[in-house]
């Protein structure tokens, strides 16, 4: 079974996102969905999400296109993939943090994952951070 693995925050879960999961499942028999921690947002992006960690991993199981909803670790941030040994590793066109020394990661631990960048969904559309600005301007004090 080729297994493949997809990370994200997925907050607002949106047709961009859906678009990156259909994407990352057509790459093998299985889909493993990380879903970021709370706090790993927070690190990255310098706030939280609108939405906590347990929404959008249920949003994510709700959507049925993966095989397995999970989060993710909160200190090693490459646990998942050591422990679920992935043949593919689907990354979005605009995810970089923890990108950088994963060839590293993957040649020390001795796995032979393929690293797949997927296309953009129109990203000028269908992007969260657009949403969540979009939905603050709607209604006072939503980012907040």
């Amino acid at each position: 079974m080729k297994k493949v693995i997809a990370f994200g925050t997925f907050d607002h879960f949106h047709a961009g996102h859906e678009s990156y999961l259909k994407q990352a499942k057509e790459l093998g028999d299985y889909l493993i969905v990380i879903i970021a921690r709370d706090r790993t947002v927070k690190s990255i992006k310098g706030h939280l999400p609108t939405h906590d960690e347990k929404h959008r991993l249920n949003a994510i199981k709700k959507s049925t296109i993966a095989d397995k909803v999970t989060l993710g670790e909160n200190e090693d941030k490459y646990a998942v993939i050591r422990h679920f040994k992935p043949a593919i590793i689907a990354l979005g066109y605009d995810q970089f943090a923890f990108t950088f020394r994963l060839k590293k990661f993957l040649i020390d631990n001795k796995l032979d994952s393929k690293v797949v960048r997927l296309k953009a969904y129109k990203p000028t559309v269908y992007k969260s951070s657009l949403i969540r600005n979009h939905e603050a301007k709607l209604i006072p004090n939503a980012a907040a």
